[in-house]
């Protein structure tokens, strides 16, 4: 028993040291990185980047010609010691991944994030359009005429189905 509870609790502390090691160092990248939100987006979205590698107050320029956006400014916001930008991706722009890249005005820090630019749209899945060409029809295909005859064969068939049932469970038989 005592060798189980020494095995489970050696296990536990394992995995618990592993969790803690493999975290992410939240403390280092206060002096920041490059976010880009969202990380993944569709040719023609709109795209936020922030960074609090610039201090309070501080402004970057940014560089979004990697994926065709060209030059954006990061400026500060009420949130304190970052500065953030907007660009929109190009609806020209290849499936990929791009470096966005910024530089802070004051002392030249450079940072980066990678954008992913996608053909489906990662958050809401494109729906699709129009009819599907099975060959079938549909409820109001083509042709009215047929739809309604087909709906009348059913109700025959329904009727003459319920009558036949009918009369076998008064013993007439069929």
């Amino acid at each position: 028993m005592r060798r189980t509870a020494r095995l489970l609790a050696g296990t536990a502390l394992a995995v618990a040291a592993a969790g803690f090691l493999a975290a992410p160092a939240y403390g280092e990248s206060d002096g920041g990185g490059l976010e880009v939100y969202p990380s993944s987006v569709v040719p023609g979205g709109q795209v936020t980047v922030n960074t609090s590698a610039c201090g309070d107050g501080g402004t970057a320029a940014g560089d979004a010609s990697a994926v065709g956006a060209g030059a954006f400014t990061l400026a500060p916001t009420t949130h304190a010691g970052d500065a953030i930008g907007q660009f929109r991706v190009p609806p020209s722009a290849q499936q990929g991944t791009y470096e966005i890249d910024a530089t802070c005005a004051e002392g030249g820090r450079e940072v980066s994030g990678d954008l992913v630019v996608t053909l489906t749209a990662a958050r809401g899945q494109v729906q699709p359009r129009g009819s599907v060409k099975t060959g079938v029809g549909g409820v109001m295909g083509p042709d009215p005429v047929q739809t309604a005859a087909g709906v009348a064969a059913l109700a025959v068939a329904a009727a003459g189905g319920t009558w036949l049932l009918h009369r076998r469970a008064r013993g007439d038989g069929i």
